[in-house]
């Protein structure tokens, strides 16, 4: 051994070399703790975290609505033509003739439950399910091939809404109003819209502002549970309650000078202070009763089906927040029950279940799309439908319905500067896994972003010691999907 190889493993050499690691460690913790270490990629102010603040680089995209389908679609029976599973039906996986996946062992391949035709201008194949979206395919673009982590539901939600599997780390729409703020300083940034059955799987935790600051929450809205105790109470006059406010205010802000270095406490003044502009502007904007009677019908609110027309009502509110400058809407379809009845776990009985949840989903969708598109909003406005998996092409042994599939599936994105009546990608011949072009999550994310004009490397947060993204160390835009 050399004598360099020995000055290089000795005890004294690591050491010497070692004690500036733990310099720039603790260098680090003391800049924390005084606030004196960069916090992330943004620069806005605590008092008015709201503000609108340009992006990185011009896109069309100003605003997202993700329709986020809770419970995994089947994307073999809905958006992506499979032939191939038509002629193996009643067979074995090839290869695969035992496949265990998550509730254990699956039978044999089984055809589409409903028949695809060509669809629109684009002539793309859609399942005759899904009628109304099928005449809007010329401004949809399919993402065959996406693969993701968990083929478990919470995991799953998180992953597709945080980018990480685990709790804790902010929803996309957190990190969109972080970079982005809003337009409207009397509406929230970042909203999101429960299913009229009730809450997703992981909760909350889908609109989370994670380890971001607590004005980049979520909030929660619904057309059947509305926010409650906005207005004065009984009694007291709209210029008291104005003095009231105005007192508050001027407490606040003697309070907020004398602690200015306290960004929690800026920021919490702020989400009170838009929570009594909010008094004014969510009864407004929630009264979807006041759209025209054509507008309703155009969505479904006139449905006999009690389910499909309020979630028909929560369509029309997520453009109406968006039409007054709503950053970013989360709008959920199906919610958690054990059993999956309200929402798409279908593992058994899908012939007789599927049906429902795809005429709630259906007219409702489209009508966004369409009442976007008519109103010149779409082409400002991204739209993404998704969930957080897909489903197997076999029915689960000796069941009526199809496994989690995290292998492959599909999203769909129109709008916001997004090609319309365009595939991209693909599962294999049988739909099981992705095969052409495969997509990540973060894959999807960083698009997202870059459609916002937001560059998906550069929109950090520094958070337990690193500079945390929501692509985490992953992620590529597609650009062959932009237009």
């Amino acid at each position: 051994m050399s004598r360099l190889r020995q000055n290089l493993l000795s005890r004294r050499n690591f050491l010497a070399h070692t004690r500036f690691g733990l310099g720039s460690v603790a260098l680090a913790s003391l800049l924390a703790e005084q606030k004196l270490l960069a916090a992330g990629s943004v620069a806005f102010d605590p008092r008015d975290p709201f503000a609108p603040r340009p992006p990185h680089f011009a896109m069309p995209a100003h605003n997202v609505i993700v329709v986020f389908c809770a419970g995994a679609v089947s994307h073999v029976d809905f958006w992506e033509h499979k032939p191939e599973l038509v002629k193996y039906h009643g067979k074995p996986l090839p290869g695969n003739e035992r496949l265990i996946s998550f509730q254990g062992e699956n039978g044999a391949l089984q055809q589409p439950l409903w028949p695809f035709r060509a669809r629109g201008a684009c002539g793309k194949m859609i399942s005759d399910i899904v009628p109304h979206l099928g005449g809007c395919v010329d401004d949809i673009c399919f993402l065959h091939s996406l693969h993701t982590k968990s083929s478990t539901h919470g995991p799953g939600e998180n992953l597709m809404s945080t980018g990480f599997n685990r709790e804790g780390y902010p929803g996309i729409g957190g990190w969109v109003s972080y970079a982005l703020g809003t337009e409207n300083q009397d509406l929230p940034a970042f909203v999101a819209i429960e299913d009229p059955r009730g809450t997703p799987q992981s909760g909350a935790n889908n609109w989370t502002n994670g380890f971001l600051p607590a004005a980049f929450q979520g909030a929660a809205f619904s057309t059947t549970r509305p926010i409650r105790n906005l207005r004065p109470p009984p009694g007291v006059s709209a210029p008291q309650n104005r003095g009231v406010l105005d007192a508050l205010q001027t407490l606040n802000e003697q309070h907020r000078q004398n602690y200015r270095a306290d960004s929690e406490l800026a920021a919490r003044i702020s989400s009170y202070e838009l929570a009594a502009r909010m008094q004014l502007s969510v009864p407004e904007v929630m009264d979807v009763e006041r759209e025209p009677e054509h507008v309703r019908r155009l969505y479904g609110a006139d449905s006999k089906n009690p389910i499909k027309a309020d979630f028909a009502r929560n369509c029309m509110l997520a453009r109406r927040l968006v039409e007054r400058g709503t950053r970013f809407v989360q709008l959920f379809n199906g919610a958690y029950a054990s059993g999956g009845r309200l929402n798409w776990d279908t593992h058994n009985s899908m012939p007789a279940l599927v049906p429902g949840h795809a005429e709630i989903l259906d007219q409702p969708v489209a009508g966004l799309l369409t009442d976007l598109k008519q109103r010149g909003l779409l082409e400002n406005t991204l739209v993404i439908c998704c969930t957080e998996f897909g489903r197997m092409p076999m029915f689960q042994l000796g069941n009526d319905g199809r496994d989690h599939n995290p292998d492959g599936f599909t999203v769909w994105l129109a709008g916001g500067g997004v090609r319309g009546g365009m595939s991209y990608g693909a599962t294999d011949p049988l739909g099981y896994k992705a095969e052409q072009d495969p997509l990540s999550i973060h894959d999807l994310h960083a698009t997202v972003l870059h459609l916002l004009g937001i560059e998906h490397e550069r929109l950090t947060y520094y958070h337990n010691g690193l500079q945390r993204r929501l692509t985490d160390v992953h992620g590529h835009v597609v650009h062959e999907i932009i237009a």
